[in-house]
């Protein structure tokens, strides 16, 4: 879709050129949700690629995916063999029901920062432990778990002109035993209910989105047996968490995010 409200589009090569924050900026990562709808707000875009910033670092410690990775190049980086929770990145994308033209440009990043109750990106970094690096107008920068970033259906905690720098899933998180589910209600439709689990060395972590208006990560020191594990989705996660639209009822999407929290627990004992 032409942007027509937009008159400039603007490609910065360093962090000092990166514009300060006012009425009618907007960053663009891949641009594939951007470009799918009328955006009348906007009169420029500052097209964070020009940063050319390294789509995937390995080390010792885990990875870091710079903000601007796509998708596709998360899926295929080459990863230690010992990194068991690697299947996880193909199974949030798939979960994204995109076509591959989508999954070519859309970012790691944009998907985040969309802040949507389905996205999937989301839901990698909720189960794998991940932070996010944001960079402040002012040069400064900050960091904070990808859990507590998104705080409702389409909305995060970034602040005026702040932006994702990259994500860091730390190597504890990406040696672990992983299973993921999903559901809608067509086969071709928009997750409604989206769980992942994670069972390693420091315990046994559920996260749960999708059904939620944000996500949730419940964590265990260790596998729990099916008693406890419905309990704490029942405690720890409000009903009024769950929400109702055209792709599942409220009820329906707390009673099957228990279902696949099951099969999750049943898989990774």
């Amino acid at each position: 879709m032409d942007l027509h409200s937009v008159d400039e589009v603007l490609v910065p090569r360093s962090r000092a050129e990166i514009p300060c924050a006012s009425t009618g900026i907007g960053f663009i990562g891949g641009g594939t949700w951007l470009y799918s709808e009328p955006q009348p707000h906007l009169t420029t875009l500052v097209d964070l690629s020009g940063l050319d910033w390294e789509a995937v670092e390995v080390s010792d410690h885990g990875i870091e995916i710079a903000a601007t990775c796509t998708i596709e190049e998360l899926c295929r980086a080459e990863l230690p063999a010992s990194w068991t929770a690697a299947p996880l990145f193909r199974q949030c994308a798939d979960a994204l029901l995109a076509s591959w033209k989508v999954l070519r440009y859309a970012t790691v990043g944009g998907n985040i920062a969309l802040s949507f109750p389905a996205g999937a990106m989301t839901t990698l970094c909720t189960a794998l432990d991940a932070d996010l690096t944001i960079w402040r107008p002012d040069g400064t920068e900050y960091s904070l778990p990808v859990v507590e970033f998104v705080i409702d259906d389409s909305r995060n905690v970034l602040g005026p002109g702040e932006i994702i720098r990259s994500i860091r899933i730390p190597a504890h998180a990406l040696t672990a035993r992983t299973a993921m589910r999903k559901l809608a209600q067509t086969s071709l439709g928009r997750s409604a209910v989206a769980v992942a689990g994670r069972c390693g060395v420091d315990g046994f972590t559920l996260a749960v989105t999708a059904a939620t208006r944000r996500p949730y990560a419940l964590k265990f020191d260790k596998l729990p047996d099916t008693a406890a594990l419905a309990n704490a989705l029942r405690i720890r996660i409000p009903e009024d968490a769950y929400f109702t639209d055209v792709h599942g009822t409220a009820p329906w999407r707390q009673a099957m995010a228990a279902l696949l929290a099951e099969e999750i627990r049943g898989e990774l004992k």
